[in-house]
């Protein structure tokens, strides 16, 4: 998606329309292992998550066709989260809604699947890159696919079904950090090869597991659906201290707000063109507080390539650096100090706080 943009208007409907479409194709094509939860969204087929339930809850559970599947706590967060099996025959919607009515005292939740927000284009020639080095070691967590084994990463760990695996969106997202002067990239994979990866809990416990190896700062550059498990994972994660920082997606103004970004706290990314103008794509969260590059800049495949980058994915990581590089309790008058006034004069719902890493434009 380059040059200009004929049709706004209509691009923005295409967008939203594009949305729905790419769900119901992934949900037709997946349905052994993916069903639309109560409100629509995609989620892991016939499994509900639980969190604040008793024996006697399970147990009513239970009597009405529910399958304990497994107990799963997510270290580093202190969250206990019980997997319940639907009862047969029943939908995962059907089971949603009644289990809340077994359980009114429990969180019920499907386990809602997080999609990348970027696109990875052709190879293309070197851009300079407006790094960080010299600031000192810098640590930054990312909850993605893998990077290729060209990407230097510091660790990577799997939370799905063959990960950790090669992704060229995970390897673009850790070069770009890399580029931004982070010395450290530890990597959660929750994507691996399975069909329904990037689901809520797979990314609470690599979220758990980022905060437990010392990553103060984590990106997250997927969207989804609000869920209870991971809203908590996030909370529980900022209470220890950690920042997390995410981005808005592509689906254009008229998608519903993205999460992980919306929830209290989360730095909520958004990006721009090299001509400093908002990607007509860039979906839209609860707040919005800075604004990166996201187009016309590049980073590298899992092959090693170098690629061109556009979408709000690639603007996360570059935030998330700068936030590294600040510290805590220094990292918001940093930015701040930092971002160029874009759109309306002050905080806008376009661009935020104003555009930060503004020279940057990947490797």
């Amino acid at each position: 998606m380059t040059g200009e943009i004929d049709d706004p208007k209509q691009l923005v409907a295409d967008l939203a329309r594009d949305r729905l479409r790419t769900i119901d194709r992934l949900v037709r094509r997946n349905r052994h292992i993916i069903e639309p939860d109560s409100a629509g969204e995609p989620a892991r087929r016939g499994e509900l998550l639980v969190m604040d339930v008793d024996e006697e809850g399970l147990r009513r559970a239970q009597q009405d066709g529910f399958t304990v599947l497994s107990a799963e706590k997510v270290p580093g967060l202190g969250i206990t989260v019980t997997r319940l099996a639907t009862p047969k025959g029943a939908s995962l919607a059907q089971s949603e809604t009644a289990l809340a009515k077994i359980l009114p005292d429990a969180v019920v939740c499907a386990d809602n699947l997080h999609f990348q927000s970027g696109q990875a284009g052709s190879p293309l020639v070197p851009l300079a890159s407006a790094g960080l080095s010299g600031q000192g070691s810098l640590e930054v967590g990312m909850i993605d696919g893998a990077p290729g084994n060209a990407i230097p990463v510091f660790a990577a760990r799997g939370f799905a079904k063959g990960a950790p695996f090669p992704s060229h969106h995970g390897s673009a997202v850790a070069s770009l950090l890399l580029s931004a002067g982070v010395d450290k990239v530890r990597v959660a994979d929750v994507y691996g090869t399975d069909s329904a990866g990037g689901n809520a809990l797979a990314i609470a416990k690599g979220l758990g597991w980022l905060v437990s190896q010392g990553s103060d700062v984590v990106t997250i550059s997927l969207v989804g659906p609000k869920n209870a498990v991971l809203e908590r994972a996030v909370s529980a994660a900022q209470r220890k201290g950690a920042v997390v920082v995410a981005a808005v997606g592509n689906d254009g103004p008229a998608a519903p707000p993205a999460y992980p970004a919306s929830y209290n706290g989360v730095v909520a990314v958004t990006a721009v063109d090299g001509k400093r103008r908002a990607l007509i794509e860039a979906g839209r969260a609860l707040h919005i507080d800075y604004a990166a590059p996201g187009a016309d800049i590049s980073g590298f495949n899992a092959k090693g390539k170098r690629i061109s980058l556009r979408g709000t994915s690639f603007a996360t990581p570059l935030v998330a650096a700068r936030i590294a590089s600040a510290g805590k309790g220094a990292w918001r008058k940093a930015l701040d100090a930092e971002a160029i006034d874009l759109g309306e004069r002050g905080p806008d719902s376009t661009f935020g706080r104003g555009l930060v890493c503004a020279a940057c434009k990947g490797h």
